[in-house]
């Protein structure tokens, strides 16, 4: 199904603003009124998205839901634990379906970001391979801050450390995608090589 293509500040917007809600309810209130909003703001977010694109990315939905559960689970049973640990739970599934993936001859890495760019069967292994140890770091890195800093600390570095991290990260993946990068003649020859690796 073909996909709009959102103004990048709007694609931006969904992503970033459930966090800027998030941290700025956790201020003014606490962490559980900030988890409510979280959530609401999650699906808002995810509303939106489909209203202007018809579409919601595999990474939003797989976020949103266990946003949701976590976010209900620290709501019910009123424990800081369950929303501190939702990231590492996200970070770690990504990991393992992309490291998973390799290992079964596998790339999952286009589904997640969406198809955004076409590179050859080569590359989707190597970019595969960079974003799972990127996840998995950012699982360690979320463990360490959420068991030794502050509430507050590691609500600042979910809203304004997370995101600039995983955007610095894919910026540094560019010489890599240009180097890959198949060229829309070279495309249709590759497709069954794509497709042999993918069957595994």
């Amino acid at each position: 199904m073909d996909k709009t293509q959102p103004h990048p500040l709007f694609k931006l917007a969904t992503e970033l603003g459930p966090l800027v809600v998030f941290f700025f309810v956790n201020a003014k209130f606490n962490l559980f009124a900030a988890t409510g909003a979280f959530m609401v703001a999650i699906v808002a977010a995810m509303i939106a998205s489909y209203t202007v694109t018809k579409h919601i990315p595999v990474m939003a939905i797989v976020t949103g839901v266990i946003v949701l559960v976590f976010g209900t689970l620290t709501l019910v049973l009123h424990d800081e634990t369950f929303i501190k640990m939702k990231p590492t739970i996200v970070y770690s599934l990504f990991a393992a379906v992309l490291g998973g993936g390799l290992l079964f001859g596998r790339s999952f890495i286009a589904i997640m970001f969406d198809q955004m760019f076409n590179l050859t069967a080569a590359g989707w292994r190597i970019l595969t391979m960079r974003w799972a140890l990127f996840f998995l770091a950012m699982a360690v890195l979320n463990e360490i801050i959420w068991r030794t800093q502050s509430t507050d600390f590691w609500v600042a570095f979910k809203a304004f450390g997370a995101i600039p991290l995983t955007m610095g990260f894919a910026v540094t993946q560019m010489p890599l995608i240009k180097r890959y990068h198949l060229e829309p003649a070279s495309l249709e020859a590759s497709e069954a090589e794509a497709g042999d690796i993918g069957k595994g």
